[in-house]
């Protein structure tokens, strides 16, 4: 029996061919996510983990399967915990998209505690502390005009999800345009980085997943994302913190200046009210794969209320 989105005999044949697997599959739909699908793939004896994009609408740069496994592996024994990587396919005739085989972490999403959101927070830092050169990821991205391409990039995405209005997010677009800031130091960025994108197990942090959107660039929109999670607690497995804690942590541990956050919040409320525009125009069209999805639309209005409020005039 097939799930949706995977030839489990393709898969299967493919998988033996290159000594990951042998003989049937069975596979589960790993539910939570709202973007690449995940699922749990098992032999007789060896439990894996199988990621492709999602059916349908599939926005071109935000589901480069290449771009993920990439980052992963080079991230392999730094201070930033993440799966083993096995295998990228990228030929879509195998499960009709392309693909890639990492290692099965144990752990799921517990109830937030102010230890465990420090311990998040340091990872962040430590994230943002790696030379790229250092890990073969120099050439990962182009930080300079890294800001005000994210600002373009999302008013693209924006654009091509359109189904509805959506009162002031054009003008949260506008706000954000005009008084991009000056980045610091680039670095390795994860792109979505939350509670709800990591595995803990035991009150420990096993690993870091979700890599689609990393880049380099600059850090500072991975932490006012990673804060605003904290305050949106209704989005997927966000979680309730103080986080000016988190925030001044953050500088402590990192050293950068963190001045302008209140620009960075607004384009991180901007960026995930597209994204989740995007699942709800997926949704509208039947293109989603579990549950979930139906609430997601519900979030999009006061996100833009909130960056609104960020940025100012």
């Amino acid at each position: 029996m097939n799930v949706p989105g995977l030839d489990l005999v393709r898969l299967a044949d493919h998988l033996e061919r290159i000594g990951l697997t042998r003989g049937p599959l069975t596979a589960e739909v790993i539910q939570g996510g709202k973007s690449n699908l995940t699922y749990v793939v098992r032999d007789a004896s060896r439990t894996l983990v199988v990621r492709r994009p999602p059916l349908g609408h599939v926005l071109a740069t935000a589901h480069d399967m290449s771009r993920e496994y990439r980052v992963m592996s080079a991230l392999q024994d730094t201070p930033v915990p993440v799966p083993r990587t096995y295998h990228l396919c990228q030929d879509p005739e195998v499960v009709g998209a392309p693909f890639y085989v990492m290692e099965f972490v144990p752990g799921g999403q517990p109830s937030i505690t102010p230890q465990l959101a420090r311990e998040l927070t340091d990872v962040l830092a430590a994230l943002h502390s790696i030379d790229p050169e250092t890990v073969g990821l120099g050439d990962f991205g182009r930080p300079e005009g890294f800001l005000t391409r994210q600002v373009t990039r999302w008013k693209r995405q924006l654009d091509a999800s359109r189904s509805r209005e959506v009162a002031g997010i054009d003008e949260l677009h506008e706000r954000l345009a005009r008084a991009v800031p000056d980045s610091g130091p680039p670095a390795i960025v994860h792109g979505d980085f939350k509670l709800g994108n990591t595995l803990i197990e035991g009150g420990k942090l096993m690993a870091v997943l979700d890599w689609e959107m990393s880049t380099l660039g600059d850090p500072l929109t991975d932490l006012a994302l990673f804060l605003l999670y904290g305050d949106f607690a209704m989005l997927d497995t966000g979680f309730a913190t103080d986080t000016g804690d988190l925030a001044g942590h953050y500088a402590k541990a990192s050293g950068r200046d963190l001045s302008r956050l209140g620009w960075y919040v607004g384009l991180a409320c901007f960026k995930l009210a597209v994204i989740a525009e995007g699942i709800h125009f997926r949704y509208t069209q039947g293109l989603t794969v579990g549950d979930g999805f139906a609430e997601i639309g519900a979030t999009v209005e006061p996100l833009v209320e909130r960056g609104l409020r960020e940025v100012g005039q």
